[in-house]
């Protein structure tokens, strides 16, 4: 079986420790919490612990990496694992600049090794479906596609809106499309923390003419996690939250003249709802990963899609920065997530959601509070009150 080594045991760890136990031999754990290691210890005996990534590339018989770290650890750690010769998944966005994420890919193209962003939603059956509805031309010429993603919650204050939600619904629509966009525009507003928006709004266009928009919130009354496309024939709603019908396509059957008041309401046209498999997106995201270190089949989410997916965050934020603040004394309006100005020790950080309680301390003290980002990477970051101005790339 593959020997396959997780670094960063926070939020998203258990999830794919659980995959990678039941599917490969989860050889390592890492993380700086000793907690977090105690509780992983119980759970997986086998497992050595170490709160040292770089002892974890030390193991050659050690074949894959899978980095689930803050976000702005991403490119590092990502890049020492290929550097020592490892597979590597990364979890979204594998970096914060189309840059960092180009030079990932030349790095696992230089060693010959697998690099898989981790875009969790390409590997929805209901999305898989939806793909081969438009490749098939079944429903005719895409015209646009539009995104719901709101909640109210999970509310963050170390990134926004856009980069915690928007990256999910972009990857998807980017997929889906085959093409990177021409044109991004976005709009947001920070109703709870300063600086960091709450919800966003954002317009994409393309060189085939094809449009997408998308709303961001964790502060809205619903719970959505839609994309619909719109073709000239027919159109389909991918609805996550749905139980029984993840997938529904609409044959729009338009009535010319209504005549009487019972036409006007009456909807016309066929409505479909093909049966889709309810399968664990993670767990077909992790055996593709380990298909693809096995050297079987080709990748979903190729490593070159990651670029794609980060170069439009940083159209969108670049528009969104642009935005008008509510009044002369508001900080510059962007909450990308900011790497550290923290020295950078050799020992790997803490789990993501210690990283929020940290940059929350740090931007309610006025000091810079970035340590567990900082000790994740050995290279030094630009100034943690980035978070609230554009953050300049290492």
């Amino acid at each position: 079986m593959t020997k396959v080594g997780l670094a960063g045991l926070g939020y998203w760890g258990p999830n794919l420790a659980r995959n990678f136990d039941e599917l490969a031999e989860l050889a390592w754990l890492c993380d700086l919490s000793e907690e977090q290691r105690a509780r992983f210890a119980t759970r997986y005996p086998d497992a050595r612990l170490t709160a040292e990534f770089d002892e974890m590339l030390a193991d050659d018989s050690l074949e894959a990496v899978i980095v689930a770290t803050p976000v702005v650890t991403h490119a590092d750690l990502a890049k020492r694992a290929l550097e020592a010769g490892k597979h590597v998944l990364v979890e979204k966005p594998p970096a914060l600049t189309g840059a960092e994420v180009e030079e990932l890919v030349a790095t696992a193209e230089e060693h010959g090794r697998v690099l898989m962003p981790g875009y969790l939603l390409l590997y929805h059956p209901g999305v898989v479906r939806l793909k081969e509805l438009i490749r098939s031309g079944e429903l005719g010429e895409v015209l646009y596609v539009y995104g719901n993603r709101q909640n109210l919650g999970q509310i963050r204050k170390d990134e926004n809106a856009l980069w915690s939600l928007g990256v999910h619904d972009l990857s998807v629509i980017l997929h889906l499309l085959e093409e990177e966009p021409t044109e991004a525009w976005a709009r947001g507003e920070s109703f709870l923390t300063e600086g960091v928006e709450d919800v966003v709004f954002c317009y994409l266009r393309f060189p085939s003419g094809k449009v997408a928009h998308m709303h961001l919130s964790w502060l809205d009354p619903h719970k959505m996690r839609r994309i619909t496309v719109v073709g000239r024939d027919k159109m389909a709603v991918f609805d996550d939250m749905d139980l029984d019908r993840k997938l529904t396509i609409y044959d729009k059957g338009p009535v010319e003249r209504a005549e009487t008041y019972g036409e006007w309401m009456t909807r016309t046209g066929d409505i479909h709802s093909p049966k889709i498999p309810n399968d664990e997106p993670l767990r077909l995201e992790c055996e593709h990963f380990l298909h693809l270190v096995a050297g079987k089949g080709d990748p979903l989410a190729a490593a070159r899609d990651g670029v794609a997916v980060v170069r439009a965050l940083e159209q969108l934020q670049a528009s969104l920065e642009q935005t008008p603040a509510c009044s002369s004394s508001a900080p510059a309006r962007s909450s990308r997530p900011a790497r550290s100005s923290s020295p950078a020790p050799s020992s790997v950080s803490a789990s993501s959601s210690a990283t929020r309680r940290a940059s929350a301390s740090a931007a309610s003290s006025g000091t810079t509070a970035w340590s567990a980002e900082a000790r994740w990477s050995r290279t030094t970051p630009p100034s943690a009150l980035a978070r609230r101005s554009r953050p300049t790339p290492t």
